[in-house]
């Protein structure tokens, strides 16, 4: 029997990036709310340009910032003219009541975690909205199936923080609480691949928050 190699596999690369720096905010958490991104620094997008592979798949969540960061991208590569899939299961946590606070005022009113870069514990639902682990029952399954549909391929998938932490949960099967430890940077890349093989599959981590040198 021939054993199996990489080689056989089927790899379906997701190449992560985070949206560009929100602006018009005021020092509120935003969340879900539908606001513009800062999309001035061209180095940085070509920079992305470069790192990002040719003809692959391109996502974005249904926020306008993510459209924003991805057409950015976009227009530092010559003839990329496939279209952009907004997918609303990729949304950032919406935060029902906390949106619209000043950031300042809610954290100086709760405890901080020490292992987390996030609101709240992953099982704390937002008043009227949603928890992280909430946010990780919408993002994994939208991760199988555009995995199992876009077999093969390189996805380009241009989100939100939470949602990138939600599809490194998955990657590695860990609990959310621990994925919350993970920090994404506005406009960092983070790369999971998911590996076919005949008769097993899994996830591997490539990098996490890697930011690209200009």
């Amino acid at each position: 029997m021939k054993s199996q190699t990489v080689a056989d596999a089927r790899i379906t690369r997701w190449w992560w990036v985070r949206h560009a720096p929100v602006i018009g905010d005021d020092g509120r958490i935003y969340g879900q709310a539908d606001l513009d991104c800062d999309c001035s620094d061209t180095a940085l997008f070509a920079a992305l340009a470069r790192q990002l592979p040719g003809d692959p798949v391109w996502i974005t969540s249904n926020l306008r910032r993510t459209h924003q960061t991805a057409q950015a991208i976009r227009g530092q590569r010559d003839g990329d003219q496939a279209s952009l899939v907004a997918t609303p299961d990729f949304a950032e946590q919406f935060l029902g009541d906390w949106q619209g606070m000043p950031r300042a005022k809610f954290f100086a009113d709760r405890r901080p975690q020490a292992g987390s870069y996030w609101f709240g514990p992953a099982d704390e639902r937002a008043p009227k909205g949603e928890s992280f682990i909430d946010l990780c029952a919408r993002v994994e399954p939208a991760v199988t199936r555009l995995t199992r549909e876009h077999d093969g391929r390189d996805i380009v998938c241009v989100a939100h923080g939470g949602t990138i932490r939600a599809a490194l949960r998955l990657a590695l099967g860990v609990a959310a609480q621990t994925a919350l430890a993970f920090a994404i940077r506005n406009c960092s890349l983070t790369r999971i691949d998911h590996v076919a093989l005949a008769d097993e599959a899994g996830w591997r981590v490539a990098f996490v928050n890697h930011y690209p040198s200009q």
